[in-house]
């Protein structure tokens, strides 16, 4: 990719833990957007979207690394478009984790914003994710992957 700049769009980078209202927030987010004719305004790049099969969830950690991989092509995609508007809709627990989003967006000149929902390392809101997360997410995971959480 080369260096681009000036380019009006915006990529945004969701971190939080399963549960914390990242999904909710990206979509209040597109919503409130201003139409735009004739052009696709908006992507929402989320892993979880590859585990949906028949419309079941069906979380395989084998398939994780894959789905990564894919979710970041498609992000990669969408500002090669230059859709006006794209999100990463990812837990993000540790900053490796969305580097390359962060890299590719910048050499397309779009301006990058982190968006973190709730604080993952406050135990009580480590209880809230586990109890209303979609995917079942017990809160032994949930604990966990908020002690790998790094503040940026």
């Amino acid at each position: 990719m080369t260096q681009t700049t000036n380019y009006n769009g915006i990529a945004i980078i969701m971190r939080g833990l399963p549960g914390s209202g990242k999904s909710y927030w990206a979509e209040e987010y597109v919503k409130a957007l201003p139409k735009l004719e004739h052009a696709e305004q908006f992507k929402i790049c989320s892993t979880d979207e590859f585990f949906y099969h028949e419309g079941q969830y069906r979380f395989n950690s084998k398939n994780l690394s894959k789905y990564h991989k894919l979710n970041l092509t498609r992000f990669i995609h969408a500002i090669a478009n230059r859709v006006p508007v794209v999100i990463c809709d990812n837990t993000n627990m540790a900053q490796w984790e969305f580097e390359g989003y962060c890299e590719a967006a910048k050499a397309e000149g779009y301006q990058v914003q982190i968006q973190q929902v709730g604080e993952p390392k406050d135990k009580q809101h480590q209880l809230l994710c586990a109890d209303r997360n979609k995917h079942r997410v017990p809160l032994s995971s949930i604990s966990r992957m908020a002690k790998g959480f790094e503040a940026i």
